[in-house]
């Protein structure tokens, strides 16, 4: 989609700092970020939301979480924890209608969020 923020990220029109791609999935370090260590892990195929997601999108969402189990060796948070959160809708933050999962971590995470 030509006015989408992170399809514009993927094909390189918009600057990121990239620390993951692969054929199916790219990574980048948010631009205001809420810990330590927080990427923003998309899909390379424009999809808005977590509900627009299909039944043969499951090998997508399993790269998805392949690499951020590879980022989080990466960037040293795997012993220590980091937390994983997809926003759904305005009423959850989502701002980029392009599903994005949120790698969060390097610090001490609240229960509940939000």
């Amino acid at each position: 989609m030509s006015d989408c923020l992170f399809c514009g990220i993927i094909d390189g029109t918009i600057k990121a700092d990239i620390v993951y791609r692969d054929e199916t999935v790219l990574a980048f370090k948010d631009i205001v970020p809420r810990a330590p260590v927080h990427i923003l892990i998309i899909p390379r195929a424009h999809i808005a939301t977590i509900s627009d997601l299909a039944p043969a999108d499951g090998t997508l969402v399993g790269a998805i979480f392949f690499a951020a189990a590879k980022l989080v060796e990466e960037f040293g948070i795997a012993e220590s924890g980091y937390r994983v959160v997809v926003n759904c809708g305005p009423d959850a933050g989502q701002t980029v209608l392009h599903l994005h999962y949120h790698l969060l971590g390097g610090r001490q995470m609240g229960w509940p969020p939000g």
